[in-house]
């Protein structure tokens, strides 16, 4: 007697199989739609609720450096071109960079003189045209080329316009086995010619030993919704002196270790807990502020209250308001390591894509051509 075992059925099939329908992922599939091939996106949750919707919302393009600038003026274009065919709000309203001492606004003369018009330096009283701040402002600088959209939107919107082109979804699916040309899923396996691992800080989950070689961690943001207490609409986004000790761009101005060494010497208790002192106004009116940096493999699944005050403290002394009403306050995760960008080949037609710096909304739909650029034929 011979017993027939019955032959697993596959799930889906396509020229390309992407797994994470964040921000990274959604732009490689985009990028392959342009391409003429098909996709398929496997997202373990029923929709994206990862960092691609727990950011500022801000397109901060000309603050980054490198690499980063390449891929995110390449990011802005597609950014405005998808906004029209997708329906995403996006506001081409620029950034305001607040200085409120002499060498945060040193920095931002030198960054000016060096991006030949990218930079436009503001007296105070021009600061106060465009945003609402308080009085310690000595000037500042307008990022002409930035953008804002709506985080909590956008992703879920690219999304949808994508499954219009064709992109199939298995949402409340988990990737379990990659290997050469198979996908093996929690609800079946799927044959790819290409598999792309858009899965952020969980590189490590798949690939370990490829995390740990690139010094992968995960950095723990707070960040915070307020009430406007002006109830003005702010266009720009804004962004202070201690943002100067975060982006590459400026940190490139010979005068910027000095002004860290002074917020280093001043404000200990804030630079120990990395903060980004910026904010963004929400369509609905209401400011998203932040935000605090935490960095570990494994973060702890604390959090500590003190690290929402000294957000709240200083957006109330940025904005020269007194107490702000909270809204909402959420942790946000991302991948981050001693690169900006993790990109690597763990075994034939698998490719491990993970931004690794905090900038996948500003980056990741000009890094995505370059990534299927380079995929074998």
């Amino acid at each position: 007697m011979t017993s027939h075992q019955p032959r697993e059925r596959f799930l889906d099939a396509a020229d390309l199989v992407i797994v994470g329908a964040g921000v990274v992922g959604l732009a490689h599939a985009v990028e392959a739609v342009a391409r003429g091939l098909s996709v398929v996106v496997v997202e373990r949750d029923e929709h994206a609720v990862g960092a691609s919707v727990r950011n500022f919302g801000h397109g901060c393009f000309t603050a980054q450096d490198g690499d980063a600038l390449r891929y995110a003026m390449t990011a802005r274009t597609a950014w405005l071109r998808l906004a029209k065919e997708a329906g995403l709000w996006i506001e081409e309203s620029g950034t305001v960079v607040v200085a409120r001492a002499d060498d945060e606004y040193a920095v931002l003369e030198e960054f000016a003189a060096a991006r030949d018009g990218q930079a436009v330096l503001l007296g105070r009283d021009r600061v106060a045209e465009r945003v609402t701040v308080g009085p310690e402002v000595v000037g500042g600088a307008w990022l002409p080329l930035d953008v804002r959209l709506d985080p909590r939107a956008a992703v879920h919107a690219i999304a949808a316009w994508l499954a219009g082109q064709g992109v199939r979804f298995h949402w409340a699916t988990s990737a379990q086995v990659v290997e050469p040309g198979l996908l093996t899923t929690s609800r079946g396996p799927i044959r790819a010619g290409h598999v792309i691992m858009a899965v952020g800080h969980d590189v490590d989950r798949h690939f370990p030993g490829l995390a740990e070689r690139a010094g992968l961690r995960r950095c723990v943001l707070r960040m915070l919704r307020v009430a406007d207490p002006h109830r003005r609409a702010v266009a720009p986004a804004v962004l202070s002196g201690f943002s100067l000790l975060r982006y590459d761009g400026f940190r490139a101005c010979p005068s910027q270790p000095a002004l860290r060494a002074r917020l280093e010497s001043e404000r200990p208790e804030l630079t120990g807990i990395g903060l980004n002192l910026m904010f963004t106004q929400r369509p609905d009116g209401d400011l998203i502020v932040g935000d605090t940096h935490a960095y570990a493999v494994t973060p702890e699944p604390f959090d500590d209250d003190e690290l929402d005050r000294h957000v709240l403290a200083e957006a109330a002394r940025l904005l020269g308001a007194g107490r702000l009403t909270v809204r909402e306050r959420w942790r946000g995760v991302y991948a981050s390591a001693p690169d900006p960008f993790l990109i690597a080949d763990p075994m034939p037609g698998v490719r491990v894509v993970s931004v690794t710096s905090g900038i996948g909304m500003t980056t990741a739909l000009g890094l995505a051509p370059e990534v299927l650029d380079g995929l074998p034929a």
